[in-house]
């Protein structure tokens, strides 16, 4: 069996779903998601704290809508592995009970919790995984905490669920890193501290690295280091002695608060196209609207397309992402330009693509 080697912490979505759905039969295999859980309505959820007065006052009409979104989620996983954060919809027990009922029983996917969460909420997500017989994954979010991470925390919280190792999961999340220096100074502390507290089934590292004030740039290009692939590298060089694989994680080609955010109905007037070279993002903003719009963003695309780290599209570790990006650029009129979603969707699909390679590629 071809075990993951890649986690890219994605929102429930659909153009993150259908990208993963769109990679080879080869790729997917490499790469277990862990989906976290959009809100429906309401303003933008903070890490690590609920709101005191949850917006979504509307149970049944919540619990249709996550029950469709998790079919949707199954259906593209297909029967491979990765995890659900059902983080901000899991304090409505009795509308999300059909979704993630789902989840434990038709799915190959893996429930989510953390130390932060309501000790009967840990334990229900629990029973959930024990019923489906694939563990549980913690999720420890080191951008919110006050101070270093506690091992006696989590010690409580492994108690609280009643699991082996063996079906625990320990999923290290830096969140969005500003100084790459510090972050990997914080994800050493908290390796050392937590993960050698017990037999883990899985570590993860993730960080995220893709920038979100796009729409305050002076220029329509912008290059974006990958913090989050140098942070893992540099811990691992760190860390050979760690027993086990210290799986790569991070927030693909968006922020890492974007499953935080409530889907807007009507968005700004532009969006990015976004390109994964070795060490950064090539991100060019288009624009949606306007008589002129589909020639402005076929110029965006051809920056991309045009530069040097552009894979081509008969390279081995090509994607139809670059498909789209190659055909978009050469392409004359409106069709074919895609929008907003569409070029997420060919973000996600060509990092999603490139990132095992990377991986696997010789030092």
């Amino acid at each position: 069996m071809v075990e993951p080697i890649y986690v890219p912490v994605l929102p429930t979505r659909r153009s993150a779903w259908d990208a993963y759905a769109g990679l080879d039969t080869e790729v997917r295999r490499r790469v277990a998601p862990l989906w976290t859980v959009v809100p429906r309505v309401g303003p933008e959820r903070i890490r690590g704290a609920p709101l005191a007065t949850d917006p979504d006052t509307d149970s049944p009409e919540l619990g249709r809508w996550f029950t469709k979104r998790m079919d949707d989620l199954i259906e593209a996983m297909d029967g491979l592995t990765g995890w659900v954060d059902p983080v901000h919809i899991e304090r409505h027990v009795e509308a999300s009970a059909i979704g993630l009922w789902h989840v434990a029983t038709r799915s190959e996917l893996r429930l989510v919790t953390g130390p932060e969460r309501a000790p009967t909420l840990q334990r229900y997500a629990a029973d959930l995984a024990f019923l489906s017989g694939r563990g549980i994954g913690i999720r420890v979010l080191l951008d919110v905490g006050r101070g270093e991470p506690s091992p006696t925390d989590l010690l409580t919280l492994i108690a609280q669920l009643r699991l082996p190792p063996s079906q625990l999961d320990l999923i290290l999340d830096i969140g969005m890193v500003a100084d790459a220096t510090k972050a990997t100074k914080q994800a050493l502390v908290a390796l050392d501290a937590l993960g050698a507290l017990v037999s883990w089934r899985t570590v993860v590292l993730t960080a995220g690295a893709f920038p979100r004030d796009w729409d305050r740039w002076e220029q329509p290009t912008r290059i974006a280091e990958r913090h989050d692939w140098q942070i893992h590298q540099t811990v691992r060089a760190a860390r050979p002695e760690f027993p086990g694989p210290l799986i790569y994680g991070d927030y693909s080609v968006e922020h890492a608060q974007s499953a935080n955010i409530v889907a807007r109905r009507y968005g700004p007037a532009y969006g990015l196209l976004r390109y994964t070279a070795p060490h950064d993002f090539l991100i060019a903003r288009a624009p949606l609207r306007g008589p002129d719009h589909a020639d402005r963003v076929r110029a965006m695309a051809r920056r991309i397309v045009m530069s040097d780290a552009f894979r081509g599209i008969e390279d081995t570790t090509s994607s139809d992402g670059e498909t789209w990006l190659h055909a978009c650029a050469d392409g004359d009129g409106s069709t074919g330009s895609g929008n907003a979603e569409t070029w997420i969707r060919v973000g996600h699909l060509q990092h999603m693509n490139y990132v095992p390679r990377q991986l696997i590629q010789p030092k």
